[in-house]
């Protein structure tokens, strides 16, 4: 049964497997989502409200980033769902995590404990376009 690395940031991720200790990375599986790219501006169609107390002047309501947030943390719940259903089914024996900072915290939460204890370790870096041969060299000698 194989390793598997999951590479990832709120818009894209990728499986990767190595099937020994020593072996080199072979991507298997590629996750999307297009708008975790999108502008914060690009997914809401309004301006954000505002509120006009007496003697505090006008100000907007601090909403920025919270569709992007959302998204990706959907994102985030999708990622663990595939992992849960390849965990449930069999298709790897041990997972490495690495994920752009952030991310990788929506990971954590999404994850479920099963599937928690099957992670042997975690890189808080985002590689997700990087080869295949530099996200290896991120990784421990023995996998």
């Amino acid at each position: 049964m194989p390793t598997w690395i999951l590479v990832a940031d709120a818009s894209r991720a990728r499986i990767f497997a190595a099937e020994k200790a020593l072996s080199p990375l072979e991507e298997i599986r590629a996750l999307t989502s297009p708008e975790g790219r999108l502008h914060e501006g690009d997914l809401v169609s309004d301006k954000g409200g505002r509120d006009r107390n007496p003697g505090v002047g006008a100000h907007g309501f601090n909403v920025e980033d919270e569709h992007k947030h959302d998204n990706a943390e959907r994102f985030a719940a999708q990622v663990c769902q595939e992992l849960e259903s390849a965990r449930n089914a069999g298709e790897f024996r041990k997972l490495y995590v690495v994920a752009a900072p952030g991310f990788l915290g929506m990971l954590r939460r999404h994850q479920s404990s099963p599937l928690r204890q099957m992670v042997a370790g975690e890189v808080d870096k985002n590689l997700s376009t990087q080869d295949p041969a530099s996200i290896r060299k991120c990784l421990p000698d023995y996998l």
